[in-house]
């Protein structure tokens, strides 16, 4: 009797320690990683984001399958957002927005210790364009160091990981080109045009060309002054007879 209420008493305990190991491997804490960022209380500007562009909802998704690669998030804290220019967030087009989001996001877990390791520019969300989203992390093994080509920031702490999530609260906003729009450089101005040049002075009429035609004329007219005078003579000499 006593061996088989040990027995009992030992599948009991066996069910139990299932239970617990189960539900702790669940992926059920992190299938909601907005609900991680809310338990910190400092990330309400970024969840807003978030849920406003919807990149929430494949990236729950995805940790409700427990597939694929995982995701790495850098969280800007409020403060973060509130250190940007005034009206900065809200003069952002929604494809902007989107981007800002998909920024912050890498499609992939990473733990601190692989950041030593990773291979620069990073891939984030916003996709491989290593002009308009080049995020670089480094890592000397005590500090996290972030840079964008216009946002130079750290890793602060580590907010949560379980090997399919990760997310880092970074004190900044990362901004990059491609985020705000920044297109390529105007080109130089072309250089002004040559005026023509003007007509040469040979071209022009000369004094002696305009005196000759000048003393040409008067010529003309003498001649003809002479033939009117002969013609008056002879008209008075034939009224005479």
């Amino acid at each position: 009797m006593m061996r088989q209420l040990s027995s009992f008493l030992l599948l009991l305990a066996l069910l139990h320690l299932c239970n617990k190991t189960s539900s702790q491997s669940s992926p059920s804490g992190a299938s909601d990683f907005t609900s991680v960022l809310k338990k910190s209380g400092k990330f309400t500007t970024f969840i807003g984001l978030l849920k406003s562009t919807q990149m929430d909802e494949p990236i729950n998704s995805q940790l409700q399958k427990s597939t694929g690669q995982g995701f790495t998030v850098f969280a800007p804290t409020d403060t973060a957002f509130s250190d940007l220019k005034t009206g900065t967030l809200n003069s952002f087009t929604d494809e902007q927005k989107i981007k800002l989001a998909q920024f912050h996001i890498l499609p992939s877990y990473l733990a601190v210790s692989q950041f030593q390791t990773v291979s620069n520019p990073v891939r984030t969300e916003a996709g491989d364009d290593a002009v308009g989203f080049p995020l670089n992390v480094v890592s000397n093994g005590t500090q996290v160091n972030i840079t964008t080509g216009l946002v130079n920031t750290t890793v602060d702490s580590t907010v949560y990981s379980d090997g399919q999530l990760a997310v880092y609260e970074i004190p900044d906003v990362l901004l990059s080109q491609g985020v705000l729009g920044t297109g390529a450089p105007a080109p130089a101005p072309l250089p002004p045009k040559a005026k023509k040049a003007s007509p040469p002075t040979s071209l022009a009429p000369s004094k002696s060309t305009t005196a000759s035609v000048d003393s040409s004329g008067a010529v003309d007219l003498n001649r003809y002054a002479s033939i009117v005078a002969s013609i008056v003579a002879a008209v008075l000499a034939a009224s005479s007879l």
